[in-house]
């Protein structure tokens, strides 16, 4: 596995270690990360702390967006996949959007490449989660 989807999933487990939920997610810019982040919606006690979207304030302003590759554990939502969008990424990379299917045909038809791993590791990274805090899980998806 790459050194960056790597660096999602320890994101991932690092978010499920302060009690929140397990998604990571890093963005590339010339070979180098240059923001990483984890869903912080329950340490943070707000709703719109993604991982993407933590990631992409961890990153800063970094000018323009051309070339990077943003890489999550999780099929991005309708949420992250507009800032995606927004911000002109071109490239993301998931880990799997079995548990979660995500936003992929938006991304997809505002011309960004999305690569789907489908990830046994981030599978049941998110399985065991659902599993055992389905009610949170829900909240996070929004229903």
């Amino acid at each position: 596995m790459d050194e960056f989807m790597n660096a999602a999933i320890c994101e991932a487990q690092q978010g499920r270690q302060e009690g929140g939920i397990p998604i990571g997610s890093v963005l590339v810019k010339d070979g180098k990360i240059v923001g990483r982040g984890h869903n912080k919606r329950v340490q943070d006690d707000d709703p719109v702390t993604h991982a993407e979207i933590d990631c992409l304030r961890n990153a800063g302003r970094i000018g323009n967006y051309r070339g990077t590759i943003l890489y999550s554990t999780l099929m991005p939502c309708y949420l992250c996949a507009g800032a995606v969008v927004q911000f002109g990424i071109k490239k993301v990379i998931v880990g799997e959007s079995k548990t979660f299917p995500g936003a992929k045909d938006f991304m997809i038809s505002h011309g960004v490449e999305v690569v789907d791993l489908n990830l046994d590791e981030c599978e049941k990274i998110m399985s065991d989660f659902i599993e055992t805090n389905p009610e949170l899980w829900h909240e996070d998806i929004g229903n």
